[in-house]
């Protein structure tokens, strides 16, 4: 199969939509190269590309951007030495990198959040049949309890909180990488928070003047409410481990690898 083709495969699982404007696109490589492995990611850094080499994988999926900007613009890094040795990795190797992302997200299913939702064992907690589908009614338990669990769960060593670790807790919502940045409404987590009587919301990227805030005020207020930042890395790359084990069996002999491309942080 060439690259174009395993794209294909993709598409088709999740419903088959394609959009006219999209930030998946061919990032580096050739449509019509054959593939030799698969490595699916979260973000093709250097060395998750150096990975790839190393397993004899000349396709990369990647979940978000290769070259820093949120739709890969090249135009202000012609000149930029790290762009130069990091392009140069890429095609001396031959490697292919196609972004999913605006497909993985909306489709039939949003099939980030299925692969977290599959990690954290939660799928007997999710509710439905109310407008944002990622909130969850687990046994009760306190922030911290729930910090330990996502800790472990997610492979984490520090969690950032906003509000009592000892508060208990048993709704929670989940907003997955920049979602819990409001989606173009830096209003709307709070509003979910309180429309959905949330305890507890648990998120990727953050804005200190937005939910934070809130979250903030409301613990002093006295109110029920925590917050939990997991990071936009470790709260997403669940997806791309679950995608792995999806596609393997649609690729038969072509093999297929996850790597983790790990929090971008060293905390000291």
């Amino acid at each position: 199969m060439n690259v174009r083709e395993v794209v294909e495969v993709i598409l088709r699982v999740n419903g088959g939509r394609k959009f006219e404007k999209t930030c998946d696109q061919l990032i580096e490589g050739n449509w019509e190269h054959q593939v030799t492995g698969v490595i699916t990611t979260f973000m093709a850094t250097v060395d998750v590309v150096r990975r790839a080499i190393d397993t004899g994988c000349n396709l990369i999926i990647t979940h978000e951007p290769t070259y820093f900007t949120g739709l890969d613009r090249l135009d202000w890094l012609k000149s930029d030495p790290i762009y130069r040795q990091k392009k140069a990795l890429i095609d001396d190797n031959k490697i292919s990198i196609w972004r999913y992302h605006d497909h993985m997200h909306n489709g039939n299913t949003d099939l980030i959040y299925a692969g977290l939702l599959k990690n954290l064992g939660w799928t007997d907690y999710l509710e439905t049949g109310i407008p944002q589908p990622h909130c969850y009614s687990i046994p009760t338990t306190t922030v911290v309890a729930l910090v330990d669990f996502l800790k472990k769960t997610l492979g984490m060593k520090v969690i950032q909180i906003v509000g009592d670790p000892e508060m208990k807790c048993s709704r929670v919502g989940i907003l997955v990488g920049g979602g819990s940045l409001g989606l173009g409404q830096e209003e709307m987590p709070a509003k979910l928070m309180n429309d959905q009587q949330l305890d507890v919301m648990v998120c990727g990227e953050i804005t200190e003047w937005t939910l934070s805030a809130y979250v903030r005020d409301a613990a002093s207020l006295g109110f029920n409410k925590a917050m939990i930042v997991v990071g936009h890395e470790r709260s997403e790359e669940p997806g791309m481990k679950e995608m792995a084990n999806w596609l393997q069996p649609l690729l038969g002999r072509i093999p297929v690898h996850f790597s983790d491309a790990g929090e971008p942080f060293i905390y000291l």
